[in-house]
């Protein structure tokens, strides 16, 4: 486990980059002046102009130290043993993250990311999984809009129904229900990247919503309809029409994870699984964007359609300007179905989460309180040991510490 002797509580790799800059601002803005931290990178002069405009926004909190490193092994198995966690925003992590990943399991330090590289995050799973655990390093992948919301409303709701009707859930249904925003050169890369770095059986291994389970799936998961396989569509009584979720193929994985971590099924229930959506005005256009996506990432399969892309994108570490961002938003709402057997009183509970502002300065904001809970609090997380854990397991802690950040959360019990 990281040592309380060690240098710093936490270093942001590459917080000269897009969100990599988002975090460190947020730590420079919020975190407590005694938190010890530095940012690292490649460039050390990129690394004194980050520096110089954090000291703008707190003049008076004493700066991070700024750590040259380069992306090999000895250079990242000094960074690791220099603090207690590691957060890297350096992507796409199937080309930049493999070896700080080894450099924070073998050194016991904790660690952060936010890849939503799902082929990638089961390689890792499945190879350092017993090791992380074994030296006491928490390892958090995805720590970000990619897949925070999705995995602590999931945990929120079952917790919810748990301490209130006092069964577990037999399905979470999660849907982005609106969203005005623009991606980063990095999120735009990382897409055109796994078309290129995974096979067809990584990917379609990867697909599989329950690949980074630690223990066996419920027996009694229904498939989806044939209906809903065919057109993406989905009708629920209190969701309204809902079409494929652009996020489901990397955020079910790490539900389903936390299914398994959090007391082996026991808090979520053994029937329960998790569905992920978008919101839909009506069934036409729900069809219409199935279709939609369907023709897009087949497309991105083609490499000159993928090179013609990447012409009409940003670079990687650039994106929208603060300016641009300033009417961002985010709401997702869900609904968790009670695990009951009377079909004439379904006990349900709903809950409503919103982030106004870029979605970028909320994962950096994720990634600086998610290492500040590890670095100075106890939770589930810990209370395991460590190994390849999910944001739920860092529970109420992480939640809380988010609300008072800026999310908002609302959960209630459905009539």
């Amino acid at each position: 486990m990281a040592s309380n002797d060690r240098l710093y509580e936490c270093v942001v790799l590459g917080a000269t980059g897009y969100t990599g800059k988002y975090t460190a601002e947020h730590i420079t803005t919020h975190l407590p002046t005694d938190f010890r931290w530095a940012i690292a990178g490649r460039s050390e002069a990129k690394l004194n102009a980050v520096a110089n405009e954090l000291k703008q926004l707190n003049p008076n909190r004493t700066q991070p130290d700024v750590v040259v490193a380069q992306l090999e092994k000895d250079n990242l198995i000094r960074l690791a043993k220099s603090t207690k966690v590691l957060i890297t925003a350096v992507g796409p992590y199937v080309k930049y993250g493999t070896p700080v990943v080894e450099a924070c399991v073998e050194t016991g330090t904790h660690y952060l990311d936010v890849t939503g590289e799902i082929p990638w995050t089961y390689d890792m799973v499945q190879k350092h999984h017993d090791t992380a655990k074994k030296n006491g390093a928490i390892m958090i992948m995805q720590d970000g809009f990619e897949s925070v919301p999705t995995d602590l409303l999931s945990w929120a709701l079952v917790t919810h129904v748990r301490e209130t009707i006092g069964v577990g859930t037999e399905e979470v249904i999660v849907t982005l229900w609106d969203i005005v925003g623009t991606f980063s050169g990095g999120s735009l890369a990382t897409v055109m990247n796994m078309f290129e770095s995974f096979t067809s059986s990584q990917m379609i291994k990867a697909r599989n919503p329950w690949c980074l389970c630690p223990v066996s799936p419920p027996q009694q998961v229904p498939s989806r309809p044939l209906l809903e396989r065919l057109t993406g569509t989905r009708s629920d009584r209190d969701m309204g029409t809902l079409t494929d979720g652009i996020q489901a193929f990397s955020d079910l994985p790490i539900v389903h994870r936390s299914w398994g971590l959090c007391d082996e099924g026991k808090l979520y229930g053994p029937k329960f699984r998790a569905t992920a959506y978008m919101k839909s005005r009506n069934m036409i256009t729900a069809i219409g964007f199935h279709l939609a996506l369907v023709i897009a990432f087949s497309a991105l399969a083609l490499p000159p359609l993928r090179w013609l892309a990447k012409k009409f994108i940003y670079e990687p570490g650039q994106g929208p300007t603060k300016e641009q961002v300033k009417k961002d938003y985010c709401e997702w709402r869900a609904v968790a179905n009670a695990d009951v057997t009377d079909p004439n009183d379904p006990k349900r509970a709903q809950a409503q989460m919103k982030w106004s502002g870029s979605l970028y300065h909320f994962t950096g904001v994720c990634l600086a309180e998610s290492a500040y809970i590890i670095a100075r609090e106890k939770t589930l997380a810990h209370s395991i040991g460590g190994g390849m854990m999910t944001p739920a397991t860092l529970g109420a802690a992480y939640l809380d510490r988010l609300q008072k950040a800026g999310l908002e959360l609302d959960i209630k019990s459905l009539p």
